[in-house]
């Protein structure tokens, strides 16, 4: 019922936005793109999806031999789709991955293993990234008046998510199924789902410990290439922005992308974001000079891509499942 209400003042809240701009002055603005430059528009995000498969891939370790890269991308955006429309916190579709996976030989234990691991390392680059946008942002705008008590919030807000996945990283380390499950029978919860499989799950442990102490440099390797995706997000604030008639900067686009990205994080509440994300973008590109028109539309241009991906997605998620023809 909670969600409901939220989506619905979402919607609201866009719906009053589009109107106090005027739906006239945002189809004028968006009317200039052609569907050459819906595609470009596109692209970033192609390249987001591919280099983050390629960051899951790494974690899966002998595994990932047994899935072609264009079946573990599949996999990854069918995941993603659920982690979107779900009310799951972005983690929904994360057993979804291991579970398809499965289709594909790679055993159960290896393929939830892996869908943690890569969590955690794409969390650590999302946290890099926004650190980066966030002094960059307080470099380009200055930090006097309003907008350094807001870089200061941001400051707190991220470190506080860096405190939670460097605890996560530690829980991981001592063993965080088995953990789980010890603190809820410690509470007096025995679940029996999980009682049954108390073998699976150390071995789940074992598994994610086993990486994180031998395979160091895969840990590092997947954590650069999800920072790499999360640029390429900023690569899309770029070229949206210049298309609308810019001017685009490179670090005001990084700025941007990752702010964009902490406040998507941070009303993950709300489904889809929605209204708080269209919002946020809103005032984010007015803060570094930009029109309302410009800013509404970019937001909504990005919101034509999440539709776009989540059509991709569903498509993947009913192919996703069939194994590989024999040979």
């Amino acid at each position: 019922m909670l969600r409901l209400v939220l989506l619905t003042l979402g919607l609201l809240t866009l719906g009053l936005l589009v109107w106090h701009i005027g739906p006239g002055n945002i189809y004028t603005a968006a009317a200039q793109l052609g569907p050459a430059a819906l595609i470009v528009i596109l692209l970033p995000s192609l390249l987001m999806y591919v280099i983050e498969a390629y960051g899951w891939k790494v974690t899966l370790g002998p595994s990932a031999q047994h899935v072609p890269f264009w079946r573990l991308l599949a996999v990854r955006t069918a995941g993603e789709v659920v982690n979107m429309t779900t009310p799951t916190a972005y983690m929904g579709g994360e057993p979804l991955k291991a579970y398809l996976l499965r289709r594909h030989r790679v055993p159960i234990v290896d393929g939830l293993a892996s869908v943690v691991i890569a969590k955690t390392t794409m969390t650590i680059a999302e946290v890099l990234f926004i650190l980066a946008g966030i002094a960059l942002g307080f470099w380009l705008l200055g930090g006097s008046g309003s907008s350094g008590q807001l870089t200061a919030a941001a400051l707190l807000s991220v470190g506080l998510l860096l405190f939670g996945t460097a605890a996560f990283v530690f829980v991981q380390r001592r063993g965080l199924f088995i953990w789980t499950l010890e603190r809820l029978r410690a509470l007096g919860l025995r679940i029996g789902f999980l009682e049954a499989r108390e073998e699976q799950l150390r071995s789940l442990d074992r598994t994610i410990l086993d990486f994180y102490q031998h395979h160091r440099a895969a840990f590092y390797s997947s954590t650069g290439l999800f920072l790499l995706g999360w640029l390429a997000e900023a690569l899309e604030v770029f070229v949206i922005i210049a298309y609308l008639g810019g001017p685009a900067g490179a670090l005001s686009a990084i700025a941007i992308g990752a702010l964009s990205v902490f406040i998507k994080g941070g009303t993950f509440f709300i489904p889809g974001s929605l209204g708080a994300q269209d919002g946020g973008n809103l005032l984010l590109l007015q803060a570094f000079g930009y029109s309302d028109v410009t800013g509404i539309t970019f937001a909504l241009l990005r919101r034509f891509r999440e539709l776009v991906w989540i059509g991709i997605g569903l498509v993947c998620l009913a192919l996703a499942g069939k194994p590989d023809e024999p040979a």
